[in-house]
């Protein structure tokens, strides 16, 4: 039966990674055909470190995913200390309302924002696309926020100020503590759904800007090119180092409690 569960686990592993090499070594193939592969080359990164159009959606993508990232945890954080200074029945009915963006699809969310946005007559470009994902990952953030923030937090909070402290400095140093791996979730899980969403930002950019995702769909249209590869073979090797030097940081907190 291990034998069966590691067989299993193998075969889900070279199901997940397998392409991502064959995409990693094609990016390292000077042809530019996914058949043959006729000589190794950097050919392809210094194609895209020299484009503009893919330096461009490098940058748009990842400075729109920092600032969503950024604006959804610090209103995502407000709501969920907003709603809970209020009545459970009316926090409850806010967290539930919360859900529905969450579960909603999202053509359906991108294609209201398109809407909403010709409406009122905004130009669509780079600010509607941050406005965008401000929005759909405000949810995420008081999701993964909401449940630090519990009764024992605010009895900590009225102990403060019993002894003493202001309201400011009791926020600073037991309120926000509390609240910090839910903060840094959110922000992280913001970012990551940022630069992985196509569909909204598809239906609210405006001609002439692109996202990463935005990039690669326009060129299926007219052929791949191996640059792409390259993007992709850094991208991943980049979330790959951090992961690493995240859970050797876990590793090493944990072995020294």
């Amino acid at each position: 039966m291990k034998k069966l569960g590691k067989i299993y686990i193998l075969i889900i592993m070279l199901f997940l990674y397998l392409p991502i090499f064959t995409l990693m070594v094609l990016s390292f193939n000077e042809a530019k055909s996914m058949a043959v592969f006729t000589r190794f080359s950097f050919k392809w990164y210094a194609e895209l470190f020299q484009s503009r159009l893919m330096m461009g959606a490098i940058v748009n993508t990842f400075s729109i995913a920092i600032l969503a990232a950024l604006i959804a945890t610090i209103v995502g954080t407000m709501a969920v200390l907003g709603m809970d200074a209020m009545k459970p029945r009316t926090e409850n009915v806010l967290l539930a309302a919360n859900n529905i963006p969450m579960l909603n699809a999202d053509i359906v969310t991108g294609i209201a924002l398109m809407l909403f946005f010709l409406m009122l007559n905004i130009p669509r470009g780079y600010c509607t696309i941050l406005f965008s994902h401000a929005t759909f990952c405000i949810p995420y953030v008081i999701l993964s926020v909401r449940p630090r923030l519990n009764k024992n937090t605010d009895r900590l909070f009225e102990a403060a100020l019993d002894l003493g402290a202001s309201e400011k400095y009791a926020f600073r140093k037991i309120v926000l503590p509390e609240l910090w791996p839910g903060i840094s979730s959110g922000f992280l899980l913001s970012f990551t759904m940022s630069v992985d969403d196509f569909i909204i930002t598809y239906f609210t950019r405006g001609a002439g800007i692109n996202t990463i995702s935005t990039l690669i769909y326009s060129e299926v249209k007219i052929g791949i090119r191996p640059s792409l590869f390259a993007l992709s073979t850094i991208i991943f090797v980049v979330a790959l180092v951090v992961l690493l030097i995240v859970n050797a940081r876990q590793a090493k907190a944990d072995a020294a409690a």
